[in-house]
């Protein structure tokens, strides 16, 4: 076949309103000259960063930053504020009361994430995997109300919040062709064809924004599904690619590729833009695994030769600072089994050789961050 497919047809509805009904993903997709180069770019790109992340000490230890990253800026795209450093205060419970209120639906995120790779080694992605994932996502936050992990039994449509039906941006297919699309969906993610992985994975997520098969949460879910599936062809080792930091730096040409393809086939563009977005994001997470391990030796260098007899235990908080960036003075009593004037005595180390900054200016329960880690994954 050509490399555009018939993406589906907006057909009339009892009540005036035009609905899109997808036809269901294609069995083979040629790839254009131009698509193939971008696809050899964006599988090299990501071997790369693969690589990148097995070179560094403890993978498992920098993951959860990556996790939070994509957590963050996939939340901002639908209109959150916080940001890395607010999510990592709340879980550290750094009382700022100028903090988002909107922190919650990022944290979700991450629980999200957690969740549904720690699933993958029991079900494939899946219906059932999305289900499970958006309850999670909407749990006791913004759109609580509109029904967690449940698919649609209602019609939805995209557009300004004071926009209807008749006037929406795009109404996808009424919750009947919703359930079928959905079904033919999951199909094709398992299907055994010769269509490249990463063009899979790009197709998936477009058809999976048009089904919009639930009330809310759809764009953080599809973009779940892009680690997901990564994850699950093992194309990675760890969820690692922030493609979402992509999507909101480009958001609306993301969201105008989209639509494009619904309007009028252009499934070329949306892939050249997809397969682009990996390239370029899987480069930046690379070279975020390489400063890191540039950082942990500099660093283990500085504890190593001015830290005197208590350097055992400072390379031991050092290590805990890649999962959680923040800490107190407690949590270095824990981890280490010293008192709590030893404890924060080595706290005052870090602080004298500019490893942790202070960050509440309280003088009881203090919280300090290891500032130079952080930075490596702000915007």
């Amino acid at each position: 076949m050509a490399s555009e497919h018939d993406s589906g047809t907006y057909v009339s509805q009892p009540s005036g309103y035009k609905a899109f009904v997808p036809t269901p993903l294609p069995s083979t997709f040629v790839l254009t000259p131009e698509l193939q180069q971008k696809l050899s770019r964006a599988d090299r790109a990501l071997g790369r960063l693969d690589g990148s992340i097995l070179t560094l000490p403890d993978s498992d230890l920098f993951v959860l930053m990556y996790v939070r990253k994509e957590a963050v800026l996939s939340s901002q795209i639908e209109g959150t504020q916080s940001s890395l450093t607010d999510v990592l205060n709340a879980e550290a419970e750094v009382n700022d009361p100028n903090s988002p209120k909107d922190v919650s639906e990022v944290l979700n995120y991450v629980t999200a994430m957690n969740h549904g790779l720690t699933r993958l080694e029991e079900i494939p992605v899946s219906i059932r995997l999305i289900r499970e994932i958006h309850g999670i996502l909407l749990r006791d936050v913004r759109g609580q109300h509109l029904e967690p992990g449940e698919l649609r039994r209602s019609q939805n449509w995209i557009g300004p919040p004071v926009s209807s039906l008749n006037s929406a941006s795009f109404v996808p297919p009424p919750p009947h062709e919703m359930e079928l699309a959905l079904s033919q969906w999951e199909k094709f993610l398992h299907a055994r064809d010769d269509i490249p992985l990463l063009a899979r994975i790009g197709l998936a997520h477009c058809q999976f924004e048009t089904i919009h098969p639930f009330l809310d949460g759809n764009g953080r879910v599809g973009r779940l599904l892009i680690t997901f599936l990564l994850c699950e062809k093992e194309v990675l080792a760890q969820p690692v690619l922030y493609l979402s930091h992509y999507f909101k730096r480009h958001r609306q040409e993301y969201y105008d590729s989209l639509q494009a393809v619904r309007d009028s086939d252009r499934w070329t563009h949306w892939l050249s833009f997809f397969l682009d977005g990996v390239a370029v994001v899987s480069n930046e997470a690379a070279s975020t695994a390489r400063n890191i391990v540039s950082l942990r030796e500099a660093d283990r260098l500085t504890i190593q030769n001015s830290f005197g007899r208590t350097a055992a235990n400072g390379l031991r908080v050092l290590e805990h600072l890649y999962s959680r960036p923040i800490i107190s003075v407690k949590t270095i009593k824990e981890l280490t089994s010293l008192s709590s004037q030893s404890a924060g005595s080595l706290m005052q180390r870090f602080v004298d050789e500019g490893l942790l900054t202070e960050i509440t200016g309280q003088q009881r329960n203090r919280k300090f961050s290891y500032t130079r880690y952080v930075a490596l994954f702000a915007d």
